[in-house]
């Protein structure tokens, strides 16, 4: 059989709810999709002669998710912004983010995104939803970053951030380029899209009328960032004379496809709409703390039943270190140990996050091992000290789990990384030309700031 693998000797981690542990278990893949699991002898007599991976013992897993991210920014690891420090959030767009947008050409976004892509395959990272920015190399940009994900064999939902800072003729670039790979992306089994936007303080009024018109009849939501920061809900009282989400309701931006990164910084109003619109929103805490914007109130959103997924904003893609720092800030922030329960980390990153996948990839829907489900599966080389179930699962990940463990990703029911060793991508080759190309665009960026 064609596009068939039987994976054999691991213990089954399907994530459904409820769902024990399969020791022993086996998964039967064809065509990109799980067609059967269960005990590993009945599924080797029933699949006498199709490939054969043996997982050795290990944990087979479904493929991680992240549900929001910016490739682009993988081009900022070790760059030196000139000082003084940036004092805000604020400063840090103008001085850090939005110059490096305009740094990037054709070949920066194809590398940046292929370097990002190496680190979701090693850590078993295997659907992303990325939001893109590059003012200066934008028509066709969602394409090169689209042909870098085929490449590496992973999935993903890709969008623009139209914004109002570079002129009215890069605004609707912006959105020209959201709609053409709208309707593009549908040709790419394993590539989705959105409609991105930058965030409210960044589009007036006509452009996100403008976002909303193009965006008819094209069966999507949008992308963008809400309440990141104060400044966000400032800019809004300030301009419109209400708060975020209450202006993009009004403009029509809410909804069961569009995704809202972060709202640290809404209130309890701003928090039903949310939930009434089955509007998306994602928690990035390392990016938080790292921009010293605050934290989310993700207990209190939780306990509303809005629907809260798990992302890491560009930071790297070995995802359960985004786990592990949504577990534990919670607690820091709130000086409460009961904060951020295990279990609600699990429902954010796993389940929720698989939910929001399912919506982009409806056939193959990914983040369970069942069948039908999408053949996204990591191998994790993990064998406890301590009993494992999958009521004690969630603790075992958060304190013992490490980012090496995961010896092979696989995605679409293709071997991406077997044994620890890259079979779509070399590494060393992207990272060499990768690091010649961003010390030309931190030239350019410095010749902005």
């Amino acid at each position: 059989m064609d596009n068939s693998l039987l994976i054999t000797n691991g213990t089954i981690v399907s994530w459904e709810p409820d769902a024990d542990l399969l020791e022993n278990g086996a998964l039967y893949v064809e065509g990109g999709q799980i067609i059967d699991v269960g005990p590993g002898a009945e599924l080797q007599t029933r699949y006498p002669d199709v490939e054969h991976l043996d997982a050795g013992g290990q944990l087979i897993m479904p493929g991680n998710i992240c549900a929001h991210t910016h490739f682009y920014g993988a081009f900022a690891r070790g760059m030196a912004i000139p000082p003084p420090a940036p004092s805000g959030f604020l400063d840090i767009l103008g001085r850090l983010w939005w110059p490096l947008d305009q740094a990037l050409g054709e070949e920066d976004v194809r590398y940046s995104a292929l370097v990002c892509l190496i680190d979701a395959v090693k850590h078993g990272t295997t659907t992303l939803f990325d939001h893109h920015a590059g003012p200066n190399a934008l028509p066709g940009s969602l394409d090169i970053i689209a042909d870098a994900v085929e490449q590496a064999g992973l999935r993903a939902v890709l969008c623009y951030e139209t914004t109002d800072r570079y002129g009215a003729q890069s605004t609707q670039a912006g959105i020209d380029e959201n709609v053409r790979f709208l309707q593009a992306s549908r040709r790419r089994p394993n590539i989705a899209a959105s409609f991105g936007i930058h965030a409210s303080l960044t589009v007036s009024d006509k452009t996100l009328a403008d976002c909303v018109d193009a965006a008819q009849g094209l069966d999507t939501g949008f992308h963008l960032h809400i309440a990141e920061a104060q400044a966000d809900q400032q800019d809004s009282l300030d301009k419109y004379g209400m708060r975020v989400v209450e202006r993009l309701h009004k403009m029509g931006i809410l909804g069961e496809k569009t995704i809202a990164a972060h709202c640290v910084h809404v209130d309890a109003r701003e928090v039903d709409i949310l939930r009434d619109t089955g509007t998306w929103v994602t928690h990035q805490p390392r990016s938080n703390m790292n921009n010293g914007v605050g934290v989310a109130d993700i207990d209190g959103m939780l306990r509303t039943g809005m629907r809260i997924g798990l992302g890491n904003d560009g930071f790297g893609n070995a995802m359960w270190a985004e786990w592990k720092a949504a577990y534990l800030l919670h607690k820091a922030w709130h000086r409460d140990p009961r904060r951020a329960n295990g279990a609600d980390i699990i429902k954010m990153a796993v389940h929720n996050n698989a939910s929001l996948a399912r919506i982009f990839f409806p056939d193959t829907p990914p983040g369970l091992l069942l069948p039908g489900s999408a053949a996204d599966i990591i191998l994790v080389d993990y064998h406890p000290t301590t009993p494992l179930s999958a009521g004690n699962l969630p603790w075992h990940i958060l304190f013992g789990f490490e980012p090496s463990m995961v010896t092979t990703t696989i995605c679409a029911g293709r071997v991406l990384m077997r044994d620890r060793r890259l079979l779509t991508l070399d590494d060393a080759v992207v990272t060499a030309r990768s690091r010649e190309l961003a010390k030309a665009a931190w030239e350019r960026y410095n010749s902005i700031v």
